[in-house]
């Protein structure tokens, strides 16, 4: 059979937040294919990249007080991290912004102009005049123009899939500043994308998409495809338009494109011909694998741009649902909005990646993670059958034998496992992964079952050491090829249980050839099972964060603080009061402010006369039964002393802190 030539992508993560468990299902899936298709002998490259532009960078990396790129390469950091740790086995990952992307995002703009497929308008847009700047569809929050759904973003419905204009929500607002925004003009560049309508339904016709995704784009061609809005107003944080003033490609240009910029980075280094997987009539084979909510930006706008630049379509585009946990949408208050590092501070990442293959099929259906079937599942599948055909045969053949395996003999249950190669490797080539853990753990019931029927403890006690041999030995074959069929899932697990068996591979095609007189390794503990202290563990440090989360402030809460420097002209004792003293503090202002600090015990009036210190000016006055206070002071203390804040003795009264 003919290698093949594969390329495979996952949707880009945003640079703006960590790795959670719902974005580990595309990658899981990703990866098991990826894998799969290794074993089967195919030349497969595997590629991803942080999205790293837009609005909510630039906004985040001010509120972080570090510049844009800071935040994305810290973000790329840790998701790497995760990845990693999760097993997620790239060939490249990489940016969005970089040198690569901003060529091929060049290159792709000026062959769509050239070719007459960008076109300008002036539109009306969000304007958050409090920011002074105009609002991306992610920034405005509203109710749905289609099915009125509550706190839906600017671009499309989460809940019916309709997509619109920000300017359509109803009862808009400003995720940056939480107010009504205004409506102002600004010209615009659009990529028609009604000029490619009948060579999307060819392409889509091909086959290249799931029915389900067939019959939503039904839906759009009906309504009529319209232009997208390809352009940005600064201030953005993202490539600039060439030519233009103060307009930036909108992220969702660039950020496909980045999936052929990852590859060419990859070319590169690694002196890969990237024409031949991205030139227009290429033969070898592309897939994304992507997330229900961004079908539309795949099957629509980024075929459109590849055919409107000359570049290649995408052999197939495999859509998953969501995930919710027990049932119900992660939720951080319940302790189920997990992120990848806690996941993996408490458990193996090779659980989650079972059992979401176990959940998986081609389909574009939702997965629920119930934590007691995923913990029951677990213990079952993994511990109670895959491993335990190991551990309970290995310690004859260590102990009796010499972990030498004893000569195979023609099996006919043997064989019934390879004869299942043909329908597994079906499976997984369909991403029908569910059905295929179904398969194999069919088969491994049947090892188990074998076991018990030859009862090889009964067979060592009367010293029936010929049958032990056999029977042990077949086991552990068996073993082989149950791990075999599962290594694209169990990668860490599938490594160590070929250091078990001694060999230098797991191959498809060396199962068909049974161990003979092969020497193994002695039994180490290939997994664990679940401890309902390790989940609890898991939903307490979620609910932690939740509450330590909920003790922060962001830049805007923090910014309504009037913080100034302040100069003590007069101090004197509260009468009546232990803790009280009443000061008199120039703050810049026509009047002094009246202030009572509880900072008697630690200074005397006399030595705080003329002393700077900071206040808050903008605290709602008190009303105390020895007067009205009208600030705070602010001090550091502890169990013993507390100390008012001091200033350079440059400050001036009245200076405000920033």
């Amino acid at each position: 059979m003919q290698k093949r030539k594969i390329l495979v992508t996952s949707a880009l993560p945003y640079a703006n937040g960590e790795i959670h468990i719902g974005h580990l299902i595309e990658y899981i899936q990703t990866d098991i294919w990826v894998r799969f298709q290794k074993m089967m002998g195919n030349e497969c490259y595997y590629v991803c990249a942080d999205d790293a532009h837009g609005t909510p960078i630039m906004l985040k990396a001010q509120e972080l007080g570090i510049t844009p790129e800071q935040l994305i390469e810290n973000v790329s950091k840790s998701h790497q991290a995760d990845f990693n740790d999760f097993a997620i086995d790239f060939s490249k990952y990489y940016s969005t912004h970089s040198c690569e992307n901003k060529a091929i995002s060049y290159d792709i703009y000026h062959k769509l102009n050239k070719a007459g497929f960008i076109k300008t308008k002036v539109i009306s847009q969000a304007f958050d005049s409090e920011k002074n700047m105009f609002l991306p569809d992610r920034m405005i929050k509203g109710e749905c123009p289609n099915c009125s759904a509550l706190d839906q973003y600017g671009d499309n419905c989460e809940v019916c899939g309709a997509t619109y204009e920000p300017t359509d929500l109803k009862n808009p607002r400003s995720m940056i500043s939480n107010k009504t925004p205004i409506t102002k003009d600004s010209e615009h560049y659009f990529f028609d994308l009604p000029q490619f309508e009948s060579k999307i339904k060819d392409w889509i016709s091909s086959g290249s998409l799931q029915e389900q995704i067939n019959n939503k784009l039904n839906e759009w061609f009906e309504q009529g495809l319209k232009q997208w809005d390809i352009s940005r107003d600064a201030p953005y944080f993202g490539f600039q338009i060439p030519g233009v003033k103060n307009k930036y490609l909108y992220v969702w240009l660039d950020a496909p494109i980045g999936y052929i910029a990852s590859f060419k980075k990859l070319c590169d280094e690694k002196k890969i011909d990237f024409s031949e997987y991205f030139d227009k009539n290429s033969k070898t084979e592309l897939y994304h694998f992507i997330g229900k909510d961004i079908i539309y930006f795949h099957s629509l706008f980024w075929p459109a741009i590849l055919m409107g630049a000359n570049y290649r379509t995408p052999t197939a585009i495999f859509a998953h649902g969501f995930l919710t946990v027990d049932g119900k949408k992660m939720s951080k208050s319940r302790g189920t909005f997990i992120k990848a590092r806690t996941y993996l501070d408490n458990l193996n990442p090779e659980y989650l990646r079972y059992y979401y293959a176990y959940k998986l099929s081609n389909k574009i259906e939702d997965i629920n993670l119930n934590l007691k079937d995923f913990k029951e599942r677990i213990n079952s599948d993994l511990i109670g059958k895959l491993i335990n055909i190991a551990s309970r045969s290995s310690g004859f053949i260590n102990k009796r034998f010499d972990k030498l395996l004893a000569t195979h003999q023609k099996n006919d249950l043997y064989q019934s496992f390879i004869q299942q190669k043909q329908l597994i490797t079906k499976l997984y080539e369909n991403r029908n992964y569910a059905q295929a853990m179904r398969e194999i753990m069919a088969l491994a019931d049947k090892a188990n079952q074998y076991i018990d029927n030859e009862k090889p403890w009964e067979l060592a006690k009367e010293n029936k050491n010929l049958e032990l041999h056999k029977v042990c030995s077949l086991a552990i074959n068996l073993f082989r090829v149950l791990i075999t069929y599962l290594a694209p899932v169990l990668p860490i697990t599938a490594n160590k249980a070929k250091d078990f068996l001694n060999l230098n591979e797991l191959s498809l095609l060396a199962i068909e050839n049974p161990l003979s007189e092969h020497k193994i390794n002695k039994f180490k503990p290939l997994m664990t099972r679940i401890q309902d202290e390790q989940i609890e563990k898991m939903i307490t440090n979620v609910k932690n964060q939740k509450q330590q989360e909920n003790k922060m402030i962001d830049i805007n809460e923090f910014a309504k603080v009037d913080l100034r420097i302040a100069k003590i002209i007069d101090a004197k004792e509260v009468e009546n009061s232990d803790k009280l003293l009443q000061l008199k503090v120039d703050i810049g202002e026509q009047d002094p402010r009246n202030i009572f600090a509880g900072i008697k015990a630690n200074y005397k009036p006399e030595d705080l006369v003329g002393r700077l210190t900071v206040v808050v000016a903008n605290l709602k006055p008190r009303k105390m039964r020895f007067g009205v206070s009208e600030g705070m002071v602010l001090a550091a203390c502890d169990q013993e002393s507390l100390y008012i804040l001091s200033t350079d003795s440059n400050a001036k009264p009245g200076m405000k802190i920033s």
